[in-house]
Formats: structure tokens, C-alpha cells, sequence
């Protein structure tokens, strides 16, 4: 039985989550400073520490290092506030297992402390596991190593529970989402989840298919039969056959290739062009679209049967300007794998960095985010990376009297009837704004020329930004 030691100052989240706990088979202790937590943590053995990052004595990962100094298997999970991601990410680089941002839900508790009881008894199990479960295994750790990193935004994680509930399923998919939002990842992450996990997956963008070569690239074709074939070719559908297929941007297909893939969904029969002989199909399907197919089909772009034979599940990928708390998750994880492309040594970002990551809208989301790394990091000769490397609409303000997507302000003197004291704001904001401009947004530089300290222009720069972006 597992031994779990709370580590919160606040008593009644630290009497609630002891009670749950006992209830699904824990043991549990509690502790209200970081120093009794150490004390109760030498004295007895347990298997994972909860520990809030701020605690009235210590910081979280000041009981992390402790902890982990003491013996070093200890699975040590954090307690976290919005306002704490950057530094949750650092401590989890310094050992930690997880974190789990607050407001605490009881179940996302316990769904973390199976994963952390799962990963240390996939850490210590023989390699004599089967095949199958391996090969599952790689597929997701490859996704999340490879690809992109599962983000903890209440929005990411809304779209996991849709994942994990379909991906079983031998349903159609359709997945909706702007252009870089990772529509063919989220695929992978299907099909990784499913029993077609060790069988092929085949990606194909049919924006990029012509009406003369779509037929050859979906269904394969045989030697000769229209100019140009000079072999036998096996098309996407015979390459997935047993496995998975994602077909990207669908609603591009011509709609005489539309009638074609419809019969073959139908009847789960396909031959090649220009052949005869039928070949069976085993095949799941999951297309994407960053435009609504119901919207296309009312238009007469395409073909409503076939929409309603794709539409056993839909999932909408949200934005990134809508993942707020994934943004300094994916910076730091683009960062480390453009670090390892490049062979070098960054750190991470300076603070204005991050404040304009936060509040760019991002138009092409995580590809766009990925691009703007890589070159910032290509351009760095230092250990931290600042707003100088990085492209011009990310450090420009908006256009006049619009919001500025990089700072966060809102124009204050816009009221029907401005006072005094709101003119006198106006004119503070106005200057703090014309001398982030002319250093590039750069706090620190635009702190000295104000003649204030840092911290004043932080507080002041919250003061004047707007509800919806820090909303948003």
C-alpha cells in the first residue's frame, strides 16, 4: 500500500484530500510547514510527497531537494497556482514527478498518483512485457518526445478526455482546428491509444492532391494506366490496410473523388487504377478540416453522406491563444529541443519574453510558436533568450487605440467622460508605453529610463491591462 505524505499550509485542503485518499486505499499523513513535513518524512517511510509549492516556511522545491537528498525514489508531485507554472516546470526539471495546478480537483488528484504508481512500476518491470503493450508504449513515448509535449490547460486537458474516450472506439473521426494547432498529432495520439496502435498510421494532406492524381494517391494504381504510371503503385488506403488513416484538410477533395471514397467506405472494398482486382479494407479514419464540413456540405462543396460517414465523432482542437497555460510548458519544451538541434546552451527566457508570449494571439499556434523558437534560439549567443531575437509582430504594439497584444494594455482614457485623475493615468500609460516601444518592450531598460524600479512597472503594467487579456 502506498504511504502519501501531504505537505500544504492549508489545513482544511490538507484534511480534505487525506480523507479522500484513505478513501480510494491510501495512507496518508499531513503537515502544515515545509520543516514538520521534512521531520515526518525522516522519521517514517513513504512512497510520494504532496507538497504545495508555497508553503509559510519553504518553498516547494526546497522540500523537493531535501526530499530527494533523503532517498532519491521518493515520487514528490507540487502544488501549484496559475500564477506558478514557469517555476512548477523548473521544479519538475529538478525531480519532480508532476504538478497538479490548483483549483484541486480530487479525481485529477488520484488520476496523477496512478500515473506516477504506473511510471514507477514501469520503471522496475523486466523487459519481458509483451510485444504489443511495447510497441503501445514507444508509440506514446515517441508522440509526446518527438512531436509535442501534452499540454495542462483546462482546455487541453478537456480535449485528452475526448481522445481517450474515442480512441478505443472503432469510430470515424473528424477533427476541427486552425492551421499548426496539431491536427495530425492529435491523430497519432488516436491511433496510439487504440488496439491499432502497432499497425500503420498514414498521414496524406489532400489540399495538396490534383483531381487527375487524387484517385492514384488514395487508392494506388497499376503500371500503365494513365500517362505517367510507370509502376505499380500502392496508394495511402492499401499503405494504412489493418491500421489508421488521417486524411488532412479533407474537405478539398474534389467531389468526384468524394463519390469514389464513399463507395469505398461503404463497401470496405478498393481497387487500384486501372486494376481488377478488389482488395478488402480494414481501416480506421480520421480526417481534419480547419473548415466545418456540415458548413461545406449546405454550400455543395461536400457531399453530405460522406460527411455523416466521418461524423461518428467530431473533436474541435482549440486554439493556442486559448491554451493560456500551456504557452510557457510548450516555450520551455521547443526550446530544449531546438537547444538540441543546434548543439547549444540556453537556459530559457527573459520575462518580457514570456509576458509576449502570453499575449500574442499566435495565428499559427504551436507550428508557429515551434518556428519562432527555433530562430530565436538560432540567433542567441547568450544563456537567456530575449525580445530582440524575435520577430517584428510579436514585439510591435497593435495598431493605435486597439489593445496592445504584447504589452496587455488597454486604452484607460477612453471614457465618455474622462476626469482628472484618469487624464493623469492616461498620460502615466502613454509613457510607459512610448518607452516600451523604443526599447522593444524590454522592462528592464524601459525600468531605468522611467526611473523606477522594476517591480513599480510590473505592478503598473497589470494596473493597465485589460480583463479580456488576462483572461484570455
Amino acid at each position: 500500500m502506498n504511504r502519501i505524505l501531504i505537505v500544504d499550509d492549508d489545513m482544511d485542503m490538507c484534511a480534505l484530500l487525506s480523507r479522500f485518499l484513505q478513501r480510494k486505499g491510501f495512507e496518508t499523513e499531513t503537515a502544515f510547514t515545509g520543516n514538520s513535513g521534512i521531520s515526518k518524512f525522516k522519521e517514517q517511510h513513504f512512497d510520494i510527497v504532496l507538497c504545495d509549492f508555497r508553503l509559510g516556511d519553504k518553498e516547494g522545491n526546497d522540500v523537493l531537494r531535501e526530499v530527494k537528498s533523503l532517498k532519491p525514489a521518493t515520487t514528490v508531485i507540487i502544488i501549484t497556482g496559475y500564477s506558478d507554472i514557469k517555476t512548477a516546470v523548473d521544479v519538475i526539471k529538478q525531480g519532480a514527478f508532476d504538478y497538479i495546478a490548483k483549483p484541486l480537483i480530487p479525481d485529477e488528484v488520484l488520476s496523477v498518483i496512478k500515473k506516477s504508481q504506473s511510471h514507477v512500476s514501469n520503471t522496475g518491470a523486466s523487459a519481458s512485457s509483451s510485444d504489443t503493450n511495447t510497441n503501445k508504449q514507444k508509440g506514446k513515448q515517441a508522440l509526446q518526445d518527438d512531436e509535442y509535449l501534452v499540454g495542462r490547460d483546462p482546455a487541453t486537458k478537456e480535449l485528452y478526455k475526448q481522445i481517450k474516450l474515442v480512441a478505443p472506439t472503432p469510430y470515424s473521426v473528424i477533427l476541427y482546428g486552425e492551421s499548426g494547432t496539431g491536427k495530425e498529432v492529435i491523430g497519432k495520439t488516436i491511433h496510439q491509444y487504440s488496439d491499432r496502435a502497432n499497425k500503420p498510421f498514414i498521414a496524406l494532406d489532400c489540399g495538396t492532391l490534383s483531381k487527375e492524381l487524387a484517385g492514384s494517391e488514395l487508392f494506388g494504381h497499376m503500371k500503365g494506366s494513365f500517362t505517367g504510371a510507370i509502376n505499380d503503385k500502392e496508394g495511402h488506403f492499401e499503405m494504412a490496410n489493418g491500421g489508421t488513416i488521417f486524411l488532412d484538410e479533407v474537405g478539398n477533395l474534389p467531389i468526384d473523388v468524394q463519390a469514389a471514397l464513399l463507395r469505398v467506405i461503404q463497401e470496405r472494398r478498393f481497387k487500384r487504377v486501372g486494376g481488377t482486382k478488389e482488395m478488402n479494407l480494414d481501416i480506421r479514419i480520421i480526417v481534419a478540416s480547419n473548415e466545418n464540413l456540415q458548413e461545406g456540405y449546405r454550400k455543395g462543396k461536400f457531399r453530405e453522406d460522406l460527411f455523416h460517414r466521418f461524423n461518428e465523432f467530431s473533436i474541435h482542437i482549440p486554439a493556442l491563444r486559448d491554451r493560456k497555460e500551456d504557452i510557457l510548458l510548450f516555450a520551455d519544451f521547443f526550446l530544449q529541443k531546438a537547444c538540441n538541434e543546434l548543439d547549444k546552451k540556453i537556459e530559457g527566457f527573459e520575462d518580457e519574453v514570456l509576458q509576449l508570449f502570453i499575449h500574442y494571439p499566435w495565428p499559427g499556434n504551436l507550428r508557429e510558436f515551434r518556428n519562432v523558437i527555433r530562430r530565436a534560439a538560432l540567433l542567441t549567443n547568450t544563456l537567456r533568450i530575449n525580445a530582440s531575437v524575435l520577430p517584428n509582430e510579436i514585439i510591435q504594439p497593435a495598431s493605435p487605440g486597439e489593445k496592445s497584444k504584447e504589452s496587455g494594455f488597454h486604452n484607460i482614457g477612453s471614457s465618455k467622460n474622462p476626469d482628472l485623475k484618469g487624464a493623469a493615468s492616461q498620460a502615466e500609460y502613454d509613457t510607459i508605453l512610448k518607452v516600451l516601444k523604443q526599447v522593444n518592450y524590454n522592462k528592464t531598460k524601459a525600468a531605468e529610463i522611467l526611473k523606477i524600479d522594476r517591480k513599480t512597472l510590473y505592478n503598473k503594467i497589470k494596473d493597465y491591462e485589460s480583463p479580456k487579456t488576462v483572461e484570455e
